[in-house]
């Protein structure tokens, strides 16, 4: 039994394999509320032999290092992944884009790219020979719709949904308008940037909390897997251990 961990700045995201196969079994905490208690709560006794780690918090990943016995391998550029490297700097690459591209490849050749809607959005770029040649990094839906609540005296916190119109009939409309049919013009903009650059037919992964709700308005993206991380960080652990 192999433990996954995918700890994000808004999330830490656990999972179990069994022969190789992710389990339907998940637990999920807050990353500002991580603690011994809380993640022994949410292993809750499960017996497993090894564990990955993919972390971008460093405070979370000392703790988890703690906590857990088993065997860890933490991802990172120096990492057997099925991607090669073609970065300036790779020790500046997050964990989490190192397994998403990973995952991007395990069953096709690349180019590939990976939209990531996480706390922030990023965009990974993976070429026709398998290699990680960089992305991009801008500010997630939760950081625009925030932002605007806390920055104003009047507009309101809103949830994010799909707009009924894209002129919004109130308020709370005309922010979801912005932060939903908005979002997906920076996401298209920036697709056809990359894909000018890159070349050939990339397959276009969607992931991340918001990959639904954004995805479905973006006819681009061949495939959205929320899935996607933790399939990257078991290939990774698989060849790691």
């Amino acid at each position: 039994m192999h433990l996954l961990i995918d700890n994000s700045n808004t999330r830490t995201k656990f999972a179990l394999t069994l022969n190789g196969e992710i389990s339907e079994w998940r637990a999920i905490i807050p990353t500002s509320d991580l603690s011994e208690k809380s993640i022994e709560d949410a292993l809750q006794g499960r017996d497993f032999q090894k564990v990955t780690l993919c972390s971008v918090v460093p405070d979370a990943t000392a703790l988890i290092r703690t906590i857990i016995d088993q065997p860890i391998h933490f991802i990172s550029h120096h990492s057997k992944m099925p991607i090669t490297i073609d970065y300036p700097d790779p020790s500046k690459i997050g964990a989490d884009r190192l397994a998403n591209a990973s995952a991007a490849i395990l069953n096709r050749q690349g180019p590939a790219i990976v939209i990531d809607f996480g706390t922030a959005v990023t965009f990974d770029v993976i070429s026709e020979a398998g290699s990680y040649l960089g992305g991009v990094i801008a500010p997630g839906t939760a950081s625009l719709r925030d932002y605007l609540h806390q920055k104003t005296a009047l507009l309101p916190a809103i949830r994010l949904e799909e707009p009924g119109s894209a002129i919004g009939r109130s308020t709370e409309e005309a922010m979801q308008v912005g932060a939903v049919i908005g979002y997906r013009g920076l996401i298209r903009e920036i697709l056809n940037k990359i894909r000018a650059e890159l070349g050939g037919n990339p397959t276009i992964f969607a992931t991340g909390g918001d990959a639904e709700l954004i995805g479905k308005g973006i006819a681009d993206i061949d495939i959205i897997d929320q899935d996607l991380t933790m399939k990257g960080i078991q290939a990774i652990g698989a060849s790691n251990h």
